[in-house]
């Protein structure tokens, strides 16, 4: 084996990691939600059936956690922007993610309490 050629761990291997989870994520919710929102147009009733469902207390769940990787794959993609186009970017890759995480933090910090407020009101 190649020594050095693997990743261990890193910063950028988890950001790599995540970028690709989070964008494949956001890309289904975008086909299921294409393919309800198309219900409306073929049975208004099936429509009221799903939305309805979408407002069980684990939706609520599954919205903070749409929020989440939105925001992560967001600030990422910034990170990402910024290493390709700024010529200090790639020696400051490691601070850069560093600062990706600490924003998505703040943002979430300032989105959960509230949305775990609907969640536990909606049981």
């Amino acid at each position: 084996m190649i020594q050095g050629t693997l990743y261990r761990g890193t910063e950028g291997m988890w950001s790599w990691v995540l970028h690709r989870i989070t964008g494949v994520s956001i890309y289904f919710f975008l086909l299921v939600h294409i393919l309800d929102s198309a219900l409306l147009r073929v049975s208004p009733r099936a429509y009221n059936a799903v939305i309805d469902t979408y407002k069980q207390p684990i939706m609520g769940i599954g919205e903070a956690v749409l929020v989440a990787a939105i925001a992560f794959h967001a600030f990422n993609g910034l990170r990402i922007i910024a290493i390709d186009f700024w010529s200090g970017g790639a020696k400051h890759q490691r601070l850069l993610f560093w600062i990706v995480i600490g924003l998505w933090v703040v943002l979430l910090a300032g989105f959960l309490p509230r949305q775990i407020g609907v969640i536990i009101s909606e049981f």
